[in-house]
């Protein structure tokens, strides 16, 4: 990951930030975040960003949009994370006791979309950045139950067996391939190379 270059679409933990590269944030963890807030707490400004969001993201699918909409929606998500500050009381500081104070989740919430505001909107700047990382998230998914069966790999080499395939059954399967005909002709002799792409 040190080389990476790119956009990286995460989940915001703190690490990813110490990477030399441009960020995103999943929306997708923002929307369980709020949904949890809204359903759990009533909390109606939770309800509303939820609404921004998804409205933002089904207008940028459709086409890319101007600076003036981008700077109108960024208003309103403003708008709603003050009035979540106004719903939700802060910890204050205790005099002598060091690091930072805990904090309620609509708080943490509320402080990240603000600090991050610019990662939280990449998906309405930047048209290669998707709203969500769940394609990435689904991409390690079988590692992972593959690890909870067998516990780890037994080489080196049998981890990067195994990530090579998956990765090229997973292009496969994201540029709308067959994947039982790929693999057949792949014992055939005849190996389908995925689109390339970029």
């Amino acid at each position: 990951m040190s080389q990476f270059k790119g956009i990286l679409i995460h989940d915001g933990w703190s690490p990813y930030r110490t990477l030399n590269c441009q960020h995103g944030l999943c929306n997708a963890h923002h929307l369980r975040e709020l949904t949890y807030l809204y359903e759990e707490f009533k909390q109606d400004w939770a309800g509303e960003m939820i609404e921004l969001l998804v409205y933002a993201n089904n207008q940028v699918k459709k086409c890319p949009l101007s600076p003036e909409q981008v700077a109108h929606l960024r208003g309103v998500f403003d708008t709603l994370l003050e009035v979540g500050d106004l719903m939700n009381q802060r910890n204050p500081s205790v005099q002598g006791k060091r690091g930072r104070v805990k904090q309620s989740k609509a708080i943490n919430l509320i402080d990240r979309l603000r600090i991050y505001s610019e990662d939280v909107w990449r998906f309405a700047t930047n048209p290669l950045v998707p709203f969500t990382n769940n394609i990435a998230e689904q991409a390690i998914r079988m590692p992972k139950v593959k690890q909870k069966i067998s516990g780890c790999f037994r080489t080196q080499k049998g981890a990067d067996v195994f990530c090579t395939i998956r990765s090229y059954l997973a292009t496969l399967h994201k540029q709308g391939a067959n994947l039982f005909r790929s693999l057949v002709k792949t014992f055939q002799g005849f190996v389908p190379q995925p689109a390339a792409t970029g």
